[in-house]
């Protein structure tokens, strides 16, 4: 059976922060976990799902190689979670240590946390992109403006004024954490003082006040290749958050969607468009004229043309973004009643249908008989 997307396993974003998947794994594991749900295979199950993805997720490297290639980026790396059990000892890269790393500010534990002085990744972005059809089928090149947290160059993201330095957090001794005890329970949480960081700023900076991160709004160059479709992803490396403590950034993910075409309508690498005739063309046969994303064609209809008839013009549809012979266009017919007749017009008609034997002619309906020949049967069938 196909693995779960890891974000939608964890309910985030895609761009979530380390802190949010942190949050939305604490509050699954503690509704899934096997001691609270002592009798329940589906419970345990969904356990084990939500710890490999977290264990995926909160790791910049396999989350980028996830992020790029899917689960064929991270099998044999998201391990831990299978026949072994939940017992896993520490250093094994299991259970024990996400269960220490995500619930040691609630039960005391330590195992697996990083320090607070640590490089971290930038979070990643998503950019949603509308394309017309035709810039999608030929490519294009787009400018796009992207609000992003990047380092403050007043400080150099360290987050303090220049001319004033960072200092050991006193509360916590640069642990991030401070310990309480009340008889045998211990709670580790984060330190109310530094918020976690390990040091404090006497003077914050003025320009970002601290955070050594300042929002700006930067704009990009994207080159679109042609064939892109809805759902396509481009991905434009270190063009999201800044990273803390001197980590990478992370990068851009601008998702492309194609805008509604008033004739085309697109399924993969074929388009369709209804090409609307009259019924003397449709009877006599006759020569049209289509559109298509390379200009017009030339379209023979043949004599009786029903509507609904399709028509393939080979090699007009859109060559794929990732390789392979175009697709074709396929046009369907569609036959339009005569409006707004005359009196003579219609007097015209009438003599027509009076040529063509009335309105009960087989010879010249041959659907509309068998038609209500059909009909005829079924509801003799139908008496006792």
């Amino acid at each position: 059976m196909s693995k779960r997307d890891y974000y939608e396993v964890l309910g985030v974003e895609r761009g979530a922060d380390t802190k949010d998947i942190k949050k939305a794994y604490r509050r699954l594991a503690q509704k899934y976990h096997p001691d609270r749900n002592p009798d329940d295979e589906s419970s345990a199950e969904r356990f084990r799902e939500v710890s490999e993805a977290y264990e995926v997720l909160s790791d910049s490297e396999k989350r980028a190689a996830y992020d790029q290639f899917g689960h064929a980026g991270v099998d044999g790396q998201a391990g831990g979670f299978g026949g072994g059990g939940f017992g896993g000892g520490a250093g094994a890269g299991g259970f024990s240590d996400i269960f220490g790393d995500v619930f040691g500010d609630i039960f005391g534990g330590g195992g697996g946390r990083r320090s607070p002085h640590a490089p971290q990744r930038g979070s990643d972005l998503r950019y949603n992109l509308e394309l017309d059809l035709e810039s999608a089928v030929s490519g294009t090149t787009v400018d796009i403006r992207v609000p992003r947290h990047v380092e403050c160059d007043r400080c150099d993201g360290q987050g303090a004024e220049p001319g004033s330095s960072k200092e050991t957090c006193p509360t916590c001794n640069g642990h991030g954490q401070v310990r309480m005890q009340q008889g045998f329970f211990a709670v580790q949480q984060t330190c109310p003082t530094c918020h976690g960081n390990g040091v404090h700023i006497k003077v914050p900076c003025h320009k970002c006040h601290g955070e050594g991160r300042v929002r700006e709004t930067r704009t990009l160059s994207v080159k679109i290749p042609a064939g892109v479709d809805t759902g396509d992803r481009i991905r434009l490396n270190g063009e999201g958050e800044s990273g803390i403590n001197g980590g990478p950034p992370g990068d851009l993910y601008v998702q492309v969607a194609i805008k509604p075409h008033h004739i085309f309508q697109r399924d993969g690498k074929h388009l369709h468009c209804d090409v609307p005739i009259n019924f003397i063309d449709a009877a006599l046969g006759g020569e049209l004229e289509v559109p298509t994303l390379d200009g017009r064609v030339k379209l023979k209809i043949p004599a009786e043309t029903q509507t609904g008839r399709l028509f393939r013009l080979r090699g007009k549809g859109v060559k794929p973004v990732r390789g392979g012979p175009p697709g074709d266009l396929l046009c369907k017919v569609v036959v339009e009643t005569p409006v707004n007749l005359n009196d003579e017009q219609k007097d015209l008609l009438r003599q027509l249908q009076e040529s063509l034997g009335g309105t009960n002619s087989a010879h010249h309906s041959p659907k509309k008989s068998g038609f209500f020949d059909g009909v005829k049967k079924f509801f003799e069938d139908m008496k006792p």
